[in-house]
């Protein structure tokens, strides 16, 4: 199966505290570099998955973009669309002791792609990912749109992950429920606070409910999260579900999931 995921790509900074943080003071911790962006994330893990992977999306030929995309390639993911010469987003994780985090992000240049930068060959494929931080910002919202209609064009299935209550809620609940009403996305991945906000499942949807600890809803049935020895980072955890469930349904989401709390860092390391 090919898979493209349209979205963010980033350098991944993960800060993974030993203690809480210390205002004015210092707190002991951890740091390491990886790959980051949700739709990159996605197209990781679906090349880790064993599918065929390519991220979409616009990033910076400086040194993070040469670095991140060195990483993505060596995984298995095919990289597709412009280069700006620099403004490749940087992603900051604070992974708290209990493998919670809290993210900051400078999404660099990735929201300055234009429907214009693409073509349909882009999008021939089984499976169109779509994150919602791309549909909520201009111009590449409106190439996230054009995105959608090529990859419909070549017979692809479509999901859209939400992303974000905090982005959710900037951009407007009814705007964003209305323009998913537009899109016509196959499958919709949320967590249980993007869907409060959103205002519950779109009907006729297939409505994936990524509960964290507690599991995952698929489609109105619950699964259990797979047992794991430690918690070390729950980043990425949601993408790596997306695209499990995309290739081989809730097994294969649950099992990547797992996997990918037991590591350092949003995309697959081994």
């Amino acid at each position: 199966m090919r898979v493209v995921s349209f979205g963010d790509l980033a350098l991944d900074v993960v800060v993974r505290l030993g203690q809480p943080l210390a205002l004015g003071a210092d707190a002991t911790s951890s740091i390491s570099l990886s790959p980051g962006g949700q739709g990159a994330n996605v197209a990781a893990w679906v090349a880790a998955l064993g599918g065929e992977a390519a991220w979409l999306g616009k990033r910076g030929a400086d040194d993070a973009g040469a670095l991140v995309a060195g990483l993505l390639e060596a995984i298995g993911v095919t990289l597709v669309g412009p280069i700006a010469e620099a403004g490749t987003g940087i992603i900051v994780s604070l992974v708290g002791p209990d493998g919670e985090r809290s993210m900051c992000p400078d999404r660099g240049v990735a929201t300055t792609l234009r429907s214009d930068e693409l073509r349909e060959e882009m999008l021939d494929c089984d499976h169109l990912h779509v994150s919602a931080y791309a549909m909520l910002a201009e111009p590449v919202g409106d190439a996230a749109r054009t995105a959608i209609g090529f990859a419909r064009g070549c017979g692809a299935r479509v999901s859209v992950d939400l992303s974000s209550w905090s982005a959710i809620r900037d951009a407007g609940a009814a705007t964003v429920r209305e323009l998913l009403g537009e899109v016509g996305p196959d499958v919709i991945f949320a967590n249980t606070a993007e869907e409060e906000i959103i205002g519950g499942p779109l009907p006729g949807v297939t409505w994936i409910r990524k509960r964290g600890a507690d599991g995952c809803d698929f489609d109105g049935e619950h699964r259990a999260a797979i047992a794991v020895k430690a918690v070390i980072d729950t980043t990425g955890a949601g993408d790596a579900l997306a695209a499990g469930w995309i290739l081989g349904g809730p097994e294969l989401a649950l099992e990547a999931a797992a996997r990918c709390v037991q590591q350092v860092g949003a995309v697959p390391t081994g």
